[in-house]
C-alpha cells in the first residue's frame, strides 16, 4: 500500500484519480505556529524550515512528546528522492494485461505455493479474520516480494518532505505524527522505520497510521514487528482485510463472457446480482454455477482491456483489496495471483497485446474529448473514472463499443476528429 499505488495507477484504462494510499487532498494552508525544535540548526531549505517550525507545535498538540520531537526533528532535511517520486508522471502507461501477467509470473507462483505449504499459521489467519490465505500471500508477494524488498528510505524524512513540499500536506503530517508516536512508544526505533518514499513500511507495507490501528502480534512475542516477523506481518494483513470488510466465502472477481450485441455502456456502472447480469447476457466464462454467496452478492462489470480483452464481474471483496491499493490493476493482480497459488487463475479470453500509450497521447485524448463536448476533467494524462465516463459517452454517440477503453486507435480517432 505504498509506491505501487502511484505506479499501478498509470496502467492503461485503470487509473483512479483519488486513489493512492488514502491520501488527502491538496496542500493545507500555510502553518501559523512558530514553535521550534530545541536544536534545529536549519536545513538550508527555507520553505522546509518554515514548515518544520509550524509542524513542531502541531505534533506536540497531537500528543507527540517534546523530547521525541527534539530528538527526531533535529537536523532534519528534505529527501530529494521522495520529492522527485511524488511529482513523477511516467511517460508511458503500462497495459493492464502486461501488469497482471507480470505479477503472476511462474517464479512468484512457485514461491507462493511453497509458503502456502510451509507456514503453519495461515489457517489461523483464515479462521480469525476470514481472509483467505492465498489473498494474504498475494498481497505479501506484491508489496515486498515475500518480505525481501521493504524499502530503505527513512520514513520520518520521507513524510516530512511530502508534508513540506508535496501535494498532500494534511495526509503526510498525519502519517508523520503517527510515525513519531510509534517511535515515542518504543514499539520501534527510527532506524527500523524504513520503507518506501510514500512512508509505507514492513513486509506488507503499512502506513504508520495503519500500523497503529491495525498491526497485531502474530507470533505471540509481545511485539508488533511487521519488519522482521513474517507472522506479525501476515496476521496484520489479515486483520487489515477484515477491517476492509472482507466477506467470507465470496469471490473477489470472476471472468465472464457476454453476448455478441452486448451494450458495453454498463461497464463500471450498475451493481447487479449474477442472475440479473445473466438476464443482460453475462455468464461465467468457465460455465460453472455461481455459489449461493456469490449469487446473493452485488457485482459490477469491468472491461479493463476493452471489449477485446477479458471481462470480469467484480464483487465486494475486489473492493476490499482496493482498500489496500485502490487500483483495478492491483486488485486483479492480487486476485489472479491468489487463484494461481491453488491452481486457478487461467483466463478463457487472454489479455490482448496492447501498445503502451505515451503521456502526450493520453493528454491529447483528454483534450480532444473536452473540445468535442465530453468533459473528462483536467487533461493530466491519468485515465481515471471521469475520462472513462467521457470516453464511453463519445463512443456511444459514434456507434462504437462503449467500453471506455483508450486504445491507440481511439487516440487517433479523437485526435483526427478534434483536429489535434
Amino acid at each position: 500500500m505504498d509506491r505501487r499505488s502511484f505506479l499501478v495507477l498509470t496502467v492503461a484504462g485503470c487509473a483512479d484519480p483519488q486513489l493512492e494510499p488514502r491520501l488527502a487532498g491538496g496542500p493545507s494552508p500555510a502553518p501559523q505556529a512558530t514553535l521550534q525544535p530545541a536544536s534545529n540548526a536549519g536545513s538550508g531549505d527555507p520553505n522546509f524550515d518554515a514548515w518544520l517550525s509550524g509542524f513542531y507545535g502541531r505534533a506536540r498538540d497531537a500528543g507527540v512528546p517534546s523530547s521525541v520531537l527534539d530528538r527526531e526533528l533535529a537536523g532534519l532535511t528534505p529527501d530529494p528522492r521522495a520529492e522527485a517520486s511524488d511529482s513523477r508522471q511516467p511517460e508511458f502507461s503500462k497495459p493492464i494485461g502486461d501488469y497482471v501477467k507480470g505479477v503472476t509470473s511462474a517464479d512468484r507462483i512457485a514461491q507462493g505455493r511453497r509458503f502456502r505449504d510451509s507456514l503453519p499459521y495461515l489457517s489461523t489467519i483464515e479462521q480469525r479474520y476470514g481472509t483467505p490465505r492465498d489473498i494474504v500471500l498475494a498481497i505479501w508477494a506484491l508489496e515486498s516480494a515475500f518480505g525481501k524488498i521493504q524499502g530503505d528510505m527513512d520514513v520520518v524524512r520521507s513524510l516530512a518532505t511530502l508534508a513540506a513540499h508535496g501535494r498532500r500536506r494534511a495526509w503526510a503530517e498525519g502519517e508523520l505524527i503517527a510515525a513519531l508516536k510509534i517511535i515515542g512508544s518504543n514499539e520501534a526505533p527510527r532506524s527500523r522505520l524504513k520503507g518506501s518514499w510514500a512512508g509505507a513500511m514492513g513486509q506488507t507495507q503499512f502506513l504508520p497510521t495503519v500500523f497503529l490501528s491495525t498491526a497485531v502480534d502474530g507470533d505471540g512475542d509481545g511485539q508488533r514487528d511487521i519488519w522482521g516477523s513474517t507472522a506479525d506481518a501476515l496476521f496484520s494483513t489479515g486483520n487489515y482485510m477484515a477491517k476492509a470488510n472482507w466477506r467470507r466465502g465470496e469471490s473477489w472477481h470472476q471472468e465472464v463472457m457476454v453476448v455478441g450485441d452486448f451494450d458495453y455502456s454498463v461497464v463500471e456502472g450498475p451493481k447487479k446480482t449474477p442472475d440479473e447480469w445473466a438476464a443482460l447476457g453475462v455468464s461465467r466464462a468457465d460455465n460453472r454455477p455461481w455459489s449461493a454467496a456469490d449469487r446473493a452478492a452485488q457485482a459490477s462489470l469491468i472491461a479493463p482491456a476493452g471489449a477485446g480483452g477479458p471481462l470480469f464481474l467484480i464483487f465486494p471483496n475486489h473492493m476490499a483489496i482496493r482498500r489496500y491499493n485502490n487500483s483495478t490493476a492491483y486488485a486483479l493482480g492480487v486476485g489472479t495471483l491468489a487463484e494461481a497459488f491453488s491452481g486457478g487463475g487461467q483466463l478463457t479470453r487472454p489479455w490482448p497485446q496492447e501498445t503502451p500509450l505515451s503521456l502526450a497521447d493520453r493528454k491529447a485524448a483528454q483534450t480532444a474529448l473536452a473540445q468535442l463536448g465530453f468533459n473528462p476533467g483536467e487533461p493530466d494524462g491519468v485515465i481515471g473514472v471521469n475520462t472513462r465516463v467521457a470516453l464511453r459517452a463519445w463512443q456511444q454517440t459514434r456507434g462504437l463499443p462503449a467500453d471506455g477503453y483508450l486504445s491507440p486507435d481511439i487516440v487517433r480517432r479523437l485526435r483526427a476528429e478534434a483536429g489535434l
